[in-house]
């Protein structure tokens, strides 16, 4: 299996409403795999168990229930409201027979922006088109050999992530951190399941009071606002607190015209002290 993002999505029908597929092993944080690729296939599954509507995922809630392994799964989904405007599917990611993700999708139609700029949101507080350029700068180096986080995040295989490594080091005045990184697939341009994946891209913000260890993700929501230009996608990553057991982290998506593309928010453990 290729690590290209494409190829991660890959479902099968086996029978109505059930698909297999692999949770690709290039995927992967560590040795467990990224909970936004598997948000991202659990989306993917519920488009496709409503294809004729034409929809894509607006809204993805997803609970982690443990963490499978890179290999084969199955998604079963369950259709709850098949609707002009907006459908409703229930996911489960099973492997071994176990339940791993349980994920709702509303299905629907997300904004539809001109490329020329004619149509803006009536209101739009967007922080990231201040914060960052529509493209890396030369000095940001990609994950992959020789990067300080290649042992760790795998994804760099399967697309080009830029982080700003300056933002992942410990708060020195007690301020919530502000991550910040570029990333876009390989061989293809971003699609809707490819900024989902975004949405849960960055490093944990535990990262800012040393604690760098496995945080995983107990619940998370995304919402998919519009469909990606072509080029890189803008990715910041706040909190509002770190807790000694909990804590949230937000995700923030931003394509290469500076619309607004994912909002996500999760809750998630935090790591252990080392």
């Amino acid at each position: 299996m290729t690590a290209l993002f494409t190829e991660a999505m890959r479902l099968r029908e086996v029978e109505p409403g059930i698909y297999e597929g692999e949770l690709n092993k290039h995927w992967t944080i560590g040795p467990k795999v990224h909970g936004g690729a598997m948000l991202a296939l659990c989306a993917n599954a519920a488009t496709q168990a409503c294809a004729e509507a034409g929809h894509e995922p607006v809204a993805v809630s997803a609970s982690f229930l443990w963490a499978p392994d890179p290999g084969p799964m199955r998604l079963i989904t369950a259709i709850r409201k098949r609707g002009r405007r907006i459908s409703v599917v229930d996911v489960e990611l099973v492997q071994g027979g176990r339940t791993a993700v349980h994920a709702v999708i509303n299905l629907g139609a997300p904004e539809h922006f001109s490329s020329n700029g004619s149509t803006v949101p009536l209101l739009s507080a967007n922080p990231v088109v201040d914060l960052m350029a529509p493209e890396p700068p030369d000095h940001i180096a990609p994950i992959g050999p020789g990067h300080a986080l290649a042992g760790l995040v795998h994804l760099g295989e399967g697309c080009d992530v830029r982080p700003v490594l300056s933002t992942m080091g410990p708060s020195t005045d007690g301020r919530p951190p502000v991550l910040q990184m570029w990333a876009r697939p390989r061989g293809a341009a971003p699609d809707g399941l490819f900024a989902l994946m975004c949405g849960d891209l960055s490093a944990p913000v535990t990262f800012a009071v040393e604690r760098t260890g496995w945080a995983p993700t107990i619940q998370l929501t995304a919402f998919l606002r519009a469909l990606p230009a072509d080029g890189w996608l803008r990715v910041i990553c706040t909190c509002l607190e770190i807790g000694h057991d909990w804590f949230d982290e937000d995700h923030i998506v931003v394509d290469s015209l500076g619309r607004l593309i994912v909002q996500s928010r999760q809750l998630a453990l935090v790591p252990a002290p080392r």
